[in-house]
């Protein structure tokens, strides 16, 4: 693969942000011209991944949340890296409406959310050390594809 950009941003953990890092991940993205239903898949997750942990990383809204997306010929990949409590279970928190704060009323559906949408998402978890989610969407247009082939 061949990295042709790449985009860092580091922002409080704060629910406000989120839509903030949703609007920035797809307007890096669009380099790639993919198509409106690829960039929704795209807000989709990152929408997930970035509240994840904002919720279940910190207690204090004052920690912060690091976003890293890269660019390459056929797709993207986006990094959401927590600092946070970790995640004791990766397994048993990848399960459907699994929320390890059920007080707040969460679906429970976030991991299964960011697997439906993107082609491949990866936790790296320990407890007391934060939590990384790698997320790649393969965006599939015809010019990316006539620039593969030549």
């Amino acid at each position: 693969m061949n990295l042709r950009n790449e985009m860092r941003l580091e922002f409080l953990s704060r629910s406000q942000n989120e839509a903030f890092a949703r609007v920035a991940v797809a307007a890096f993205a669009a380099q790639l011209d993919p198509t409106l239903e690829e960039i929704a898949d795209i807000k989709t997750a990152v929408s997930e991944a970035v509240t994840n942990a904002i919720i279940h990383g910190y207690d204090n809204p004052n920690e912060y949340v690091q976003l890293i997306t890269q660019i390459y010929d056929d797709c993207v990949v986006i990094e959401v890296i927590d600092h946070g409590k970790g995640i004791e279970d990766i397994e048993l928190a990848r399960q459907p409406l699994y929320t390890s704060k059920p007080e707040l009323e969460r679906s429970g559906m976030g991991f299964t959310v960011m697997e439906t949408f993107m082609d491949e998402v990866e936790v790296n978890s320990a407890p007391g050390q934060g939590t990384k989610v790698r997320m790649v969407k393969y965006i599939r247009n015809d010019t990316a594809e006539t620039e593969r082939d030549e």
